[in-house]
């Protein structure tokens, strides 16, 4: 999640406001602290891919990450 907020030049706040969440649940979840409940994370992915960020699943030919949309 940091490398894609970063990409997108977002601070944990501003994701944080965007997905109506507190910006200590990002900073936990960031830090490998705590977890988040299904429905937080997907509200985060959302915002995430609306700014233009492309979740990249693990395959064969190298592991998960992330990149932009063109």
């Amino acid at each position: 999640m940091k490398l894609a907020r970063t990409a997108l030049g977002l601070g944990v706040r501003e994701l944080a406001a965007a997905a109506g969440i507190a910006p200590s649940t990002v900073q936990r979840y960031e830090s490998g602290k705590g977890d988040m409940h299904s429905r937080t994370l997907d509200s985060v992915q959302q915002v995430l891919e609306e700014g233009g960020i492309i979740f990249v699943v693990a395959d064969a030919n190298g592991g998960a990450g992330v990149r932009l949309k063109k």
